[in-house]
């Protein structure tokens, strides 16, 4: 009995949410945040909470808001009302849920990856919370993945819209995230630890959830209570690297990365700061395994350690793996995660999609008809590009239905419009929200699996 096309994609999909569900703020924030009388135990660190004589809750993060939710929940009714617990956290307004203190603020839409008018309001009101605290004072700060554009206070001399185009121009120019987050961090106020320079808290302790590979805490959300270690010299290098140098759009930017770094930008916070990684791809990475050894999969694993590169490349790489284990003895499935770039082409041509439909359609072009694989890319925030899949699943049957259609998968590539054609076959990967973000999660099943159970059966029946 060997598995059909359905049953493959129906295993990718449950191996991939099991690595979700693992890295969700409501199992994360209890596994490193505990209520004993009166001590509250973070991170194996005890704080006497008849010392703290309030709590303060702040972040910004596709994640963050669950991650309110879940700190509410850890930290319980009683505490709460005691130490006059409130706070405010910048998320997507498809992540804005009910709260009993914390004011959850959608910083912008569903699904424009930007900074907004609405963010810049939001982060004001975060540094008016940080800057009003006293020494007696614990502040939480709750960061995710999506944090940069939902967290944006441009420096003197920089605009919103300069900022929205410094973003716009790198990241079709290929950026990857360290890329991006080393020059957005130099044209903010909260960016490269300046939260964490305006928090008059006693104490400052950072929640992160990583959805940059290696996890380096700076970048994360652009690492708003840890001392940036990029200058702007770092970040005029990486216009450079990516062609940017002398952009007509940049000349204001350019200009302010030029001029010397004031004092107050490089002090040190007042603060006592914690900086606390609570989840990562990698954690995903394994508890999809062991759904996928639950299913009767022998898998391998991989989890990116640095940016990947080209969305396309990682595609055809994944294909020719897939290839391999549905033909040769060994592993039948692989994890892998990370998060690759898409460069795009120019926006007169350009179609729909995200760098896992891109992913996912340029393996489809390396596979031929795909017969025993499922390969299923998806962001583990449930969001791929400005649009509302978390990323595409390819199949025999989808495969098929393309070449039924005459839809040819380099021709969609080229054009940056995977979304198109997976929508026309069924492949589109839609979860909505998932209230978590740990970079992207990649599944290859295929057949093997099947028939290795089958001879198992067959012996197991000859044993009886």
């Amino acid at each position: 009995m060997s598995r059909s096309s359905s049953q493959l994609r129906a295993d990718a999909e449950r191996i991939w949410w099991a690595g979700v569900r693992q890295v969700l703020p409501d199992r994360l924030i209890p596994a490193c945040v505990q209520r004993e009388d009166d001590k509250l135990v973070v991170g194996g660190e005890s704080i006497d909470l008849r010392k703290v004589r309030r709590i303060a809750i702040v972040g910004a993060g596709k994640a963050s808001g669950a991650m309110a939710i879940a700190l509410e929940e850890v930290l319980g009714r009683s505490l709460l009302a005691g130490k006059e617990a409130g706070g405010w956290v910048n998320v997507p307004a498809d992540c804005v849920l009910p709260t009993r203190c914390v004011q959850l603020h959608a910083a912008r839409p569903a699904g424009v990856n930007e900074p907004r008018p609405e963010g810049v309001a939001g982060t004001e009101r975060i540094l008016e919370i940080v800057s009003s605290l006293g020494p007696e004072y614990l502040c939480f700060g709750l960061w995710s993945g999506g944090g940069s554009a939902l967290l944006p206070s441009p420096i003197s001399g920089v605009s919103l819209a300069d900022k929205i185009r410094v973003t716009q121009l790198m990241s079709s120019a290929g950026a990857n995230i360290e890329q991006l987050n080393t020059v957005r961090s130099q044209l903010s106020r909260v960016k490269g630890g300046g939260l964490a320079r305006t928090c008059r808290a006693g104490r400052l302790i950072s929640l992160i959830i990583s959805d940059v590979p290696g996890d380096p805490l700076e970048v994360i959300a652009s690492g708003p209570t840890v001392q940036r270690k990029a200058s702007p010299r770092d970040a005029l290098d990486v216009l450079n690297e990516l062609g940017l140098r002398g952009h007509p759009d940049l000349a204001s930017v350019e200009a302010i990365l030029r001029r010397p770094v004031p004092a107050k930008e490089i002090e040190a916070s007042p603060a006592r700061v914690t900086n606390l990684l609570i989840g990562n791809n990698a954690m995903a990475v394994d508890a999809a395994g062991c759904e996928a050894e639950r299913l009767g999969y022998s898998h391998a694993m991989i989890a990116a350690t640095a940016p990947e590169g080209a969305a396309e490349d990682v595609g055809r790489h994944l294909a020719a793996i897939a290839q391999r284990m549905r033909d040769e003895p060994g592993p039948d499935c692989l994890l892998s995660g990370g998060e690759p770039t898409v460069r795009l082409v120019d926006a007169a041509a350009r179609g729909r999609g995200g760098r896992n439909q891109q992913l996912a359609l340029s393996a489809a072009a390396a596979l031929g008809d795909c017969h025993g694989i499922a390969l299923l890319s998806g962001g583990t925030d449930g969001e791929d590009g400005p649009t509302d899949a978390a990323g595409a699943v390819v199949t025999a049957k989808v495969v098929e239905r393309a070449a039924r259609l005459g839809l040819d998968p380099n021709d969609y590539l080229r054009r940056n419009d995977a979304y198109a054609l997976f929508d026309a076959v069924g492949g589109l990967f839609k979860t909505g929200p998932t209230q978590t973000n740990v970079c992207d999660l990649r599944v290859v099943v295929t057949e093997a699996a099947a028939r290795g159970r089958e001879l198992a059966d067959t012996d197991q029946s000859h044993h009886h």
